[in-house]
């Protein structure tokens, strides 16, 4: 079955870093549109980060300059690094995968990782 597994999460102090990592099994990583999306408390699921199959990145206005997607269809895992954590950058990080034939669309979520800014 689809396995998307997040790693990396923590306690961070305003202005730290750290690296998501998402590691998939059961699709063929490299034609899936791979992304990253954050729910804070009381908050929408927003996204993040995405990272095409062909390559294309995008990023949500409030984190772009300070965050960067990555992936590596080899070890079938996306990144997100994140730099220059702010407060209102906590929340819960889910990974997720989308691949769309015609009108059929395959998504997948992981179970998300806890990322808590804070001094």
């Amino acid at each position: 079955q689809v396995q998307l597994v997040e790693s990396g999460g923590g306690l961070v102090q305003p202005g730290g870093s750290l690296r998501l990592s998402c590691a998939a099994s059961g699709i063929i990583f490299s034609i899936f549109d791979m992304g990253w999306y954050r729910q804070a408390p009381g908050k929408q699921r927003e996204l993040v980060a995405t990272f095409s199959s062909e390559r294309i990145t995008k990023y949500a206005d409030s984190v772009k300059g300070r965050f960067a997607i990555s992936r590596d269809n080899a070890k079938n895992t996306v990144y997100l690094q994140m730099n220059s954590l702010k407060p209102e950058d906590t929340a819960v990080y889910y990974c997720h995968a989308q691949k769309v034939y015609g009108l059929v669309e395959y998504e997948y979520w992981g179970q998300g990782t806890q990322v808590t800014v804070s001094s």
